[in-house]
């Protein structure tokens, strides 16, 4: 506990710093982006087994990064030697389990990685329930991280789904799914699979299920979370439901086998963009949400 309250400590007083010179430079603080991509040390996320090429070391109170940069001042020394004392208990979230052919990116309204997480969240859910699910539905805020080019480790997958989050099978009505649909056409879009789904300026403009149009009376096997059953980011998938089942698997414990499954079968992890979302902005759409 006394390490993680130094680290705080270090990491508070550090942006305090900050604070303190962007404030010398203007009437107010000034905020900006920095990419975490160790360009000032060339650290990278460690694995078990190369901790030290991968954070640096600390000798005698002067850090070494991987670069060859030398730290002696601040508080950079010590939040170093912190970062290198919790390695050891990392080493198991720290396990390769997998390899992505390319780096993901997250945005909306599709990506590759968004493609891949709901396709994969569809079928599994059809395993866990035995029910058909036709579409499935996850939100872009629930995916926290990208997916790195290369090995993927536990911590990755953690990391990209943080949160206590479990699968979940609805069975609504079509009308009740078009209602989902053009509640995110007309507020912003979430991740989906099984759908084809045309926007224009705010609107639903035509839903496909399967390749077919959605048919209002038909009933619909529907993949989600319990995050989004009730009220998670807008939605209320459960509302109106007429079967609803809670499987109460996590989805990184869904995630981490089926990439350790894929790696055992030598298949990459690789996601595909292709006709699910497509939107259409006038000029005064874009111009308004300027």
């Amino acid at each position: 506990m006394k390490k993680v309250l130094l680290l705080l400590a270090a990491l508070a007083l550090s942006l305090s710093f900050a604070q303190a010179q962007e404030a010398s430079d203007s009437a107010a603080v000034q905020w900006k982006h920095v990419k975490m991509d160790g360009h000032r040390t060339g650290v990278t996320a460690p694995s078990a087994d190369n901790v030290k090429t991968a954070i640096g070391t600390v000798e005698k109170g002067v850090y070494t990064a991987p670069n060859g940069r030398r730290f002696r001042k601040g508080a950079t020394p010590a939040v170093a030697q912190l970062m290198l004392d919790a390695q050891p208990a990392m080493a198991s979230v720290k396990e390769v389990i997998g390899y992505s052919e390319k780096e993901m990116l997250r945005y909306r309204p599709q990506c590759e990685l968004s493609n891949w997480f709901t396709d994969f969240l569809r079928e599994k859910t059809a395993e866990l329930t035995g029910r058909k699910v036709d579409v499935a539905i996850y939100n872009y805020g629930g995916i926290r991280t990208d997916m790195p080019q290369g090995p993927i480790t536990v911590d990755d997958i953690m990391s990209m789904f943080p949160f206590r989050n479990s699968l979940c099978y609805v069975a609504l009505k079509g009308a009740d799914l078009r209602a989902i649909f053009e509640f995110l056409a007309a507020t912003q879009m979430q991740a989906v699979s099984g759908v084809q789904l045309v926007v224009r300026d705010k609107k639903l403009e035509s839903v496909k299920v399967g390749g077919e149009p959605l048919d209002d009376k038909k009933t619909y096997g529907v993949a989600t979370i319990n995050f989004l059953l009730t009220g998670g980011d807008g939605l209320f998938i459960a509302k109106n439901a007429l079967e609803l089942i809670e499987t109460g698997v996590m989805v990184k414990d869904a995630v981490i086998p089926y990439i350790q499954r894929q790696t055992r079968e030598s298949t990459a992890i690789e996601g595909h963009l292709d006709d699910r979302v497509v939107v259409y902005e006038s000029e005064e759409t874009k111009e308004g949400e300027e």
